[in-house]
């Protein structure tokens, strides 16, 4: 039982990095990053662009941000991979709400162990679900960036490379299937560890008849 505990906290644990994981990748600006490969390219100031946003650094320090205007003029990329990442936090957090009531840790439903059984692996279901969209958002987003790059019509100030706040998607996307599949495995586990129940066993000689 404590085994199995442990192993539930440790996959929500994983999970609950995941998700923030994905908010912080979320709202970062740096979901491309201007390239420095070739040779005419302007090293004095670099540009980023996200999902909300984006910046211009200048090599003094000073950098300069603007806020996407229009909701109707954005790429369908950055629109497709917005509602993505939204729909894995919104999940994640649902997901943890659920494994606060089914983890044996907790105790919610105490009196009804196999059903709190039942609702931990249902949160875990839900936490692999929002890996997957986070994992399909960050890799759609970076397969456009890798197009791009090596279209030949792309002009070379034009091109962009991966941004640190992919790199946190995908890695915050790794935690929280991990941490869900921890959650998966352990009910699982347990509900197939059950010992089988046999009859009771009935005495040799009849019953209910008194011998002199």
């Amino acid at each position: 039982m404590m085994h199995s505990a442990g192993i539930q906290l440790l996959g929500f644990t994983l999970a609950f990095l995941g998700v923030i994981g994905s908010i912080a990748s979320t709202v970062m600006v740096e979901w491309k990053a201007s390239s420095y490969a070739g040779d005419n390219i302007i090293t004095a100031q670099a540009m980023y662009e996200g999902l909300w946003k984006s910046c211009v650094s200048q090599s003094t320090g000073q950098i300069q941000c603007k806020v996407y205007d229009s909701l109707l003029q954005l790429p369908g990329i950055v629109l497709g991979t917005r509602g993505l990442m939204l729909c894995a936090i919104l999940l994640g957090i649902i997901s943890m709400m659920v494994e606060m009531v089914g983890m044996r840790c907790t105790t919610c439903m105490s009196e009804a162990p196999a059903q709190k059984d039942k609702v931990a692996l249902a949160g875990g279901v839900i936490f692999i679900i929002a890996g997957l969209l986070a994992l399909a958002g960050t890799s759609w987003y970076g397969h456009r960036i890798a197009k791009d790059f090596y279209n030949p019509f792309t002009p070379t100030n034009s091109r962009y490379e991966f941004g640190s706040a992919l790199y946190v998607g995908w890695g915050a996307a790794s935690l929280i299937i991990i941490g869900g599949s921890f959650l998966c495995c352990n009910c699982s586990t347990d509900g197939s560890g059950k010992q089988p129940r046999y009859p009771a066993s009935r005495s040799a000689g009849p019953q209910g008849k008194d011998y002199v």
